[in-house]
């Protein structure tokens, strides 16, 4: 049986305390099913913290604050993910160049760090019109 949770907050990055504690309440409040997530929580916070302040700093940049991001927690059998969705402009992943060992960038490490936070990471642009940043760990 799969389980859901939704939150929608405005594109601010003071809000990320509220994401963060929201985030770490479902997380934690899992019955027996789903309670290996809990084992995974620090990692997703952190994934969920950098998905969420790459749409308010990136593709929502020339958006207005109040425009919305949605978060969606997807819970399954040996399954969750969680689903960041925005307004904003698309990018590109294909396109980023990886950091080497030992290069010191300004910015850039995002999505290489989503990609080694769980186990599968995908973007891509939704009919609708969003952009969707999803999220995927399995239970080990």
């Amino acid at each position: 049986m799969e389980n859901q949770a939704h939150l929608e907050v405005n594109s601010q990055l003071e809000v990320l305390t509220q994401v963060q504690q929201w985030f770490r309440s479902v997380c934690m409040s899992r019955e027996a099913e789903g309670a290996w997530v809990k084992d995974y929580a620090d990692r997703l916070v952190i994934a969920l913290t950098e998905g969420f302040t790459n749409a308010v700093r990136h593709a929502h940049a020339e958006l207005p604050p109040d425009t919305t991001i949605a978060i969606d927690l997807r819970f399954g059998h040996n399954r969750f993910e969680i689903r960041i969705l925005d307004h904003g402009y698309p990018f590109d992943p294909e396109g980023l160049e990886e950091p080497q060992p030992g290069e010191l960038r300004d910015s850039g490490y995002g999505w290489f760090l989503l990609r080694r936070l769980a186990d599968k990471v995908t973007y891509q642009r939704l009919q609708d019109g969003r952009n969707c940043l999803s999220i995927i760990q399995y239970e080990a």
